[in-house]
């Protein structure tokens, strides 16, 4: 498995693109507007591939200078579970680390809850519905 940052309008961002809607968006019936993937752009792209295969991405968004924003993380269904999405946080982490943020924030699923605990995130704040689904904000201090 290869992790890698990718660009804003590739042919490998419009693979993000199809995922994050398979994974995301589609069972909540949602689409994608045009206004939020033009704030994409300055975003860092992060995919796990095999071969051309996107197995997984996510996405970091500026904050602020010490702070950038996981979102949309999303594995292919069949192969969750498998480390893919932890090794995702791992790569994003570095990241950031290396542009000299201290912290990664997130608005995460209440189901992902357990998963993102795994890999350091606390609980930040009370649940909230956003999109329908109960959410909490999770965050992580950067060493």
């Amino acid at each position: 498995m290869a992790l890698k940052q990718i660009d804003y309008g590739t042919s490998e961002y419009r693979q993000m693109l199809d995922l994050r809607y398979e994974i995301l968006r589609k069972p909540l019936g949602l689409q994608f507007t045009k206004e939020e993937l033009e704030h994409e752009k300055n975003d860092l792209l992060i995919a796990a591939f095999e071969d051309e295969n996107m197995l997984g991405c996510c996405f970091l968004s500026r904050v602020d200078n010490e702070t950038v924003r996981l979102r949309q993380m999303a594995v292919q269904n069949n192969v969750q579970g498998k480390g893919i999405g932890a090794s995702l946080i791992n790569f994003a982490e570095n990241l950031a680390r290396d542009r000299g943020y201290k912290t990664i924030i997130m608005n995460a699923r209440k189901a992902t809850i357990h998963f993102f605990e795994k890999q350091g995130y606390k609980i930040d704040g009370d649940e909230f519905v956003m999109l329908t689904i109960p959410h909490v904000v999770m965050k992580k201090r950067l060493l």
